[in-house]
């Protein structure tokens, strides 16, 4: 299989391409993500389309650096009814997030770019549909205890492969998607190459 860069410190992303066998090395991007996101929302961009420029910016960015090498970059946000949720910076934050998804329906949305020579080659938006659970305010304060600041803060308020299951009454869609990295279509993609 292909050498890659990942442009991500993610561990669930680096795990998803082990599991799955590709080589890679670590070269975070270090993208200040906030500014941009509120430049594309301010612009009226849709979920899918910040998630897929963040996926590219990610990218684009580590392969201008890196000359003949294919970097993946990658991008998650929770898209409730249009709104762009992004990862809590704090435990109440996380708490008012999870407050407003309890006992909605929202979509992850995962985009994915492959870049080279610093222009993309390649990429990928795929979407699940997640229905969560009704819950009391003490139960959710009691999720959000069992949780590490390290995964809090670095996955947002749920971790589909772990606790975060129990949180949902409803998933459709690809677990990976969910996880962070659609990895069946990087797969494809790079078997064609």
């Amino acid at each position: 299989m292909f050498n890659l860069i990942l442009a991500s410190k993610s561990k669930i992303r680096q795990k998803i391409l082990k599991e799955n066998g590709l080589n890679f090395e670590v070269v975070p991007s270090n993208i200040d993500e906030e500014p941009v996101k509120e430049s594309l929302i301010s612009e009226g961009a849709s979920p899918e389309l910040i998630s897929k420029n963040l996926a590219e910016l990610k990218a684009n960015k580590v392969s201008q650096l890196n000359d003949g090498k294919m970097v993946l970059g990658a991008d998650s946000i929770i898209d409730l009814n249009n709104e762009v949720i992004s990862k809590p910076n704090d435990r109440n934050e996380a708490m008012n997030i999870l407050e407003k998804l309890n006992g909605k329906s929202h979509y992850l949305i995962s985009s994915v770019c492959i870049s080279k020579n610093g222009t993309m080659v390649w990429n990928h938006t795929d979407k699940a549909k997640l229905k969560m659970k009704n819950f009391k305010k003490i139960e959710l304060e009691n999720y959000l205890s069992k949780i590490s600041d390290e995964k809090l803060y670095s996955y947002n308020v749920y971790q589909i492969e772990d606790e975060g299951k129990n949180l949902f009454e409803k998933i459709v869609g690809d677990k990976n998607t969910i996880m962070g990295l659609p990895i069946k279509n990087i797969k494809e993609y790079l078997k064609n190459l």
